[in-house]
């Protein structure tokens, strides 16, 4: 008799995520899916690209004053979304 090691799928892509990319990635694209919840949909709204690169987020806006806003609130944001990941994996803000 044959015995296979069955897993839930998500364990699988999981594992898959972080042979072939890096156990950061999936935390990355956590931290990306969570700006909206922590910003609100005002922002988000009017967030054109983020990305994250050596715990840097890059958030690109369409709006100078909603940039210059952002700019005072970057420590609580990084905060809220290490939070939401559950680990520290931002370490900077960067506004464009």
């Amino acid at each position: 008799m044959v015995y296979y090691d069955v897993k839930p799928l998500g364990d699988l892509i999981k594992e898959f995520y972080e042979q072939h990319r890096g156990s950061d990635y999936l935390d990355e694209i956590k931290a990306i899916n969570s700006w909206p919840m922590v910003v609100g949909p005002f922002i988000a709204s009017h967030t054109i690209d983020l990305s994250i690169k050596d715990g840097r987020l890059f958030v690109r806006v369409d709006s100078d004053a909603l940039r210059s806003e952002l700019s005072y609130s970057k420590s609580l944001l990084m905060k809220n979304l290490n939070e939401m990941v559950g680990k520290e994996m931002i370490h900077e803000i960067v506004l464009n």
